[in-house]
């Protein structure tokens, strides 16, 4: 990309002046290099499997490591014994419960934040439900922020150490200036949310969308967050991530890095039009897919009192509740169509349903497909990979997190000691 992006938001474009490398830039550099070789590899890796990766000299590179052991960031692991003569390996592997990024959300049914370290565990997590349409903005927040120090102050007393956050807002975000723009499901609009929370400023935190971070949580670096016997297929580079809720985001991924547009605000597909003679949306505009396949639409399209949990939806549809299939399909039929206008723009091959949407899929896939095949221009030559999204409980929160921790990755020297 030709400007400056960082996984929050779009920054302005700069233009780097030439300077001389030196020493400590250089040495900056190959630390980050190693710490990402080291991060991004699905298996621990050794001294000298760092050193072929990288290029650099094994002599460098235990220089380098020793540093990110030193801060806490790396540790090794029991010797493994070579199968042909010579020194036994020492695998190196992301170091747990030392540096931890935290998660905060607000959304219409809940606000919490979660807590992670290195090896992408959760370590600490609050969720506390509630009903926030229409919600005081500084009451919210200033409640997200007590907790989100409860959590903090819980990791700390066990010698881990915050090294910053993200909250996710479910609308449109300013992340260059920290201002949410709108939030219409939460009836918020154009503020600055950051000094709501009351945190301490040794704490940095910025915002995001929830459905960008929530899609960024859907790649997993390396080996974190999946086991062994994972048997879950693993997440392409480039997919669109949908998630359903009362309200619907997206996030668009492409070669493992947001499409986030000119101002950071792509993805809104919950607003994109179903029918313009449809009932009106909270963004003021009629006919959204919101109103056709969000949480709330498909609880009453069913009978069901929308203050219910989405499990008695799903109740239903096991049951076969006749009006239960019948707002599954109207819903599967409205976002096939969303989606199928989707793929026609970009040529995408990958659809990951996150939210209420991963446990929904079997009910919806039915009338997705029709769709998709009856309005995808390539549909008789290719099929639309629809999975479940892999992290799909809170996962703006763990995406939040995560891209914490991946800065921390990407510039380890702030945590060394060394000149």
């Amino acid at each position: 990309m030709n400007r400056d992006e960082s996984s929050t938001g779009v920054r302005t474009p700069t233009r780097a002046r030439p300077t001389a490398a030196r020493q400590h830039t250089l040495r900056e550099y190959n630390l980050a290099l190693v710490s990402q070789a080291l991060f991004d590899a699905p298996r621990p890796r050794s001294r000298a499997d760092i050193a072929a990766a990288t290029g650099l000299t094994r002599a460098t590179v235990s220089v380098l490591v020793d540093q990110l052991i030193e801060a806490r960031l790396v540790r090794e692991l029991p010797p493994v014994t070579p199968l042909r003569a010579g020194r036994p390996a020492v695998p190196l592997t992301p170091a747990e419960r030392t540096i931890v990024g935290l998660g905060l959300e607000v959304n219409v049914d809940y606000l919490g934040g979660t807590v992670l370290d290195l090896t992408g565990q959760v370590v600490a997590q609050e969720v506390v439900p509630g009903d926030l349409h229409g919600s005081d903005p500084a009451e919210v927040l200033g409640r997200l922020g007590a907790l989100a120090r409860r959590l903090v102050e819980d990791v700390e007393a066990q010698d881990m150490q915050a090294a910053g956050a993200r909250l996710a807002l479910p609308g449109l975000v300013d992340a260059r200036a920290g201002r949410l723009q709108v939030a219409p499901n939460l009836g918020w609009s154009s503020f600055l949310p950051l000094p709501l929370l009351g945190l301490p400023d040794r704490l940095p935190v910025e915002i995001a969308n929830e459905a960008n971070l929530a899609g960024l949580a859907q790649l997993v670096a390396g080996a974190q967050g999946r086991r062994p016997d994972d048997a879950a297929p693993p997440v392409p580079s480039s997919f669109l991530y949908v998630s359903g809720e009362v309200g619907i985001g997206s996030a668009i991924v492409i070669d493992r890095e947001l499409f986030l547009g000119n101002r950071g605000w792509s993805g809104e597909i919950g607003h994109v039009v179903v029918d313009p003679h449809g009932p009106r949306c909270l963004c003021g505009a009629t006919g959204c897919l919101e109103q056709y396949a969000g949480k709330d639409a498909m609880l009453r399209a069913a009978g069901i009192p929308m203050d219910a949990p989405v499990e008695t939806f799903l109740d239903a549809l096991a049951e076969g509740t006749p009006s239960a299939r019948e707002a599954a399909t109207s819903a599967g039929t409205a976002l096939g169509r969303a989606l199928a206008n989707f793929v026609n723009l970009v040529d995408i091959e990958t659809v990951l349903l996150g939210g209420i949407y991963t446990d929904l899929l079997p009910y919806l896939r039915e009338a997705l497909t029709t769709e998709l095949t009856t309005r995808v221009l390539a549909s008789p030559w290719t099929e639309l990979d629809l999975r479940p999204a892999l992290v799909a409980g809170h996962a703006a929160m763990i995406g939040g997190a995560r891209t914490v921790l991946r800065d921390v990755v990407a510039a380890p020297s702030a945590w060394t000691t060394s000149d």
